[in-house]
């Protein structure tokens, strides 16, 4: 089914599941606003300065962590989600701060339906990019579905003096969902953000209940709804105190960025052959 080319059932989704009327009239459609780098986040940059409070004003809907690292956040419909190490998923109060996260006013440019059978993550992500009408710009991705299966992390909160984020997530919690419908949030970054964003995709994911989510490592989708929302603007608004100021951002941090975002189980080595 092309982009343009949707079905009833999906017209369902999107009223029942989807970005609804609301954020058609968002405001500044096509503006994504990021704090910080994620370069900075790698370094061990984890003391938030800027309020979930202050974070909503720029967007409804997007991605990031908290101070100390204490879960991973998921905005959605304006509300911001912690997934906890633990697994619980929280509400959590306009002085909760952040050092890192991107957002933006969700406001769908393209509807896609998915019902081609069974897709893995991998498979999503190069059957998804030609639909983008430039890979140079920023994408919001909103994706409602029915999963057989989600593979998503949070990590402990940490403590000064932070470890790089690479040596965090070796300690990581995995969560498994099974037969499970919910909510990715995410986004597309053009490749030249190498140190300012996640080139490429970058999800969370939200249970329709609330009750599960996390980063994702992997998954198959089943069937659902996937909205694209093009942004030509972006702003970053930068810490203006604190370790930022101070942290070396010229090192090449690609490797590290890649061993945070992946699956460690894609890079481990197979058991010895018996």
């Amino acid at each position: 089914m092309t982009a343009h080319r949707v079905s009833r059932w999906l017209v369902c989704w999107l009223v029942l599941s989807g970005p609804g009327c609301a954020h058609r009239a968002a405001r500044a459609p096509d503006l994504l606003t990021q704090f910080s780098v994620i370069d900075a986040l790698l370094a061990g940059n984890y003391d938030g300065s800027l309020t979930c409070g202050e974070l909503r004003r720029h967007g409804d809907f997007g991605i990031g962590t908290f101070t100390a690292l204490d879960g991973e956040m998921t905005v959605l419909d304006g509300v911001v989600y912690a997934i906890r190490s633990d697994g619980r998923v929280e509400q959590v109060p306009d002085s909760e701060t952040t050092p890192f996260a991107t957002v933006t006013f969700f406001d769908p440019d393209v509807a896609i339906g998915w019902s081609g059978g069974p897709v893995s993550y991998a498979v999503f992500q190069e059957q998804l990019r030609p639909h983008l009408p430039t890979p140079n710009h920023f994408y919001a991705v909103w994706v409602y579905g029915h999963f057989n299966r989600v593979k998503t992390r949070s990590v402990p909160r940490q403590a000064p003096p932070y470890p790089p984020l690479a040596e965090v997530t070796k300690r990581q919690s995995v969560f498994e969902f099974s037969d499970v419908e919910g909510t990715l949030v995410g986004f597309w970054s053009p490749p030249f953000v190498k140190g300012v964003n996640v080139p490429g995709w970058h999800f969370h994911f939200l249970t329709r209940d609330r009750t599960g989510g996390g980063h994702v490592l992997d998954f198959e989708l089943r069937g659902g709804g996937i909205w694209l929302d093009g942004k030509s603007r972006a702003t970053i608004l930068l810490p203006e105190t604190g370790a930022f100021l101070e942290t070396d951002l010229a090192p090449d941090r690609e490797d590290e960025l890649h061993r945070v975002e992946t699956d460690p189980m894609e890079s481990a080595p197979a058991p010895d052959a018996k």
